[in-house]
């Protein structure tokens, strides 16, 4: 055996050994609902589509240095051949059918995951606002009227719209069992449809790095019968402390949290996108003053009880006034109803920011 074969299969067995030994724990390809199975399958396809090509290359490789190699009969060496327009024709119609091949399925993909699993879709998805605030995640159920903190069950065989936002800094919702990550924006809120199939505590996280506490931003989703989660929402509504304002904003401080719960939720005194300032009126409640996190001599101090006032309804965000939008507050007890939640607007927003519209309209405001 040639010192280069032996080369190539050590490097080969290195390779299958480390991927080995590094995958022990792969819950992106161990999906429990539908949307992670379709975005399963189509990273699965993808691997094996991109191997198949790899493996042709190398072949091809193979047979060009052994058919083309240096030797002593050169009778048919044609140095004075020069292009091939079949050639040239194929050759680029291949990479052209490789991305068509890969990009239809990922767009079919990506669409389908705007909506409700086709399978379920003919039931009504329950509505969850996870709000990011670092380095915790905060759950509002509009319509059971409860509210969690790095925590949020779920009933099975049913569509969830999560309706992300963040108080403070971009985050990125993950949980890799259920489906693929979106972001959660300030002054924006994003919608998410995830479902579980099985009975079961699956992991979530922010992906999306964040600061000193980024690492410890996780959650569990507790997935259960749709019997448990109704007798769970009406027990904890009934024993758990109500949210108040000065709590929420407490929670807003940067920093770790247990998982807690309450009863009612703070959408029903603010609106985090209508209102992306809310935030820092929170931090001078309670004294805290955002300080170098790589300076150990700098410390801020928090007050034990508020030092200002609850913060009205406010609108902060210069678009709503662009898209003659108001705050949207859900009382206890009101539940969401999609034709009052501005889906049509926040679309406009999403849009505008993916065009770049409203960059462009502030710049002109701003030069007049």
């Amino acid at each position: 055996m040639s010192k280069v074969l032996k080369s190539l299969l050590l490097t080969a067995l290195l390779g299958v050994t480390g991927l080995i030994s590094g995958c022990g724990d792969l819950t992106v390809l161990n999906p429990k609902g539908p949307v992670a199975k379709g975005q399963s399958d189509l990273i699965i396809y993808s691997i094996i589509f991109m191997l198949v090509i790899v493996l042709t290359i190398f072949v091809l490789f193979t047979i060009m240095l052994v058919k083309y190699r240096e030797r002593k009969d050169i009778s048919n060496y044609e140095p004075d051949m020069h292009g091939s327009r079949k050639l040239e024709i194929f050759w680029t119609l291949i990479p052209v059918a490789i991305v068509i091949a890969l990009a239809i399925p990922t767009v079919k993909t990506i669409y389908a995951g705007e909506e409700a699993p086709k399978v379920t879709s003919h039931k009504d998805p329950i509505v969850i606002y996870a709000t990011s605030a670092d380095w915790k995640w905060i759950f509002s159920y509009p319509d059971e009227s409860i509210e969690t903190v790095n925590y949020v069950n779920l009933p099975t065989d049913r569509p969830v719209l999560f309706k992300l936002t963040s108080a403070d800094t971009m985050t990125s919702f993950w949980v890799p069992q259920l489906g693929g990550q979106k972001y959660a924006m300030s002054g924006m809120t994003m919608n998410l449809y995830l479902q579980a199939d099985e009975v079961g505590t699956y992991k979530g996280r922010n992906a999306n790095f964040n600061g000193e506490g980024f690492a410890d931003q996780r959650f569990d989703v507790v997935a259960q019968s749709e019997k448990d989660f109704k007798k769970w929402a009406k027990e904890t509504k009934a024993n758990s402390p109500v949210i108040t304002q000065d709590t929420y904003d407490r929670l807003l401080i940067p920093g770790s949290s247990k998982k807690k719960t309450y009863s009612g939720t703070h959408l029903a005194f603010v609106d985090v996108a209508a209102d992306p300032e809310y935030v820092f009126y929170a931090y001078k409640r309670f004294g805290y003053e955002m300080t170098n996190p790589h300076n150990p001599n700098t410390k801020s101090t928090i007050s034990d009880k508020p030092m200002l006032p609850v913060r009205p309804v406010t609108v902060t965000n210069p678009q709503f006034e662009r898209h003659d939008m108001k705050p949207q507050i859900i009382k206890n007890g009101e539940g969401y109803h999609e034709d009052k939640h501005r889906e049509d607007e926040m679309k406009k927003m999403e849009d505008d920011i993916q065009t770049n519209e409203f960059n462009k309209k502030e710049s002109d405001d701003a030069g007049n």
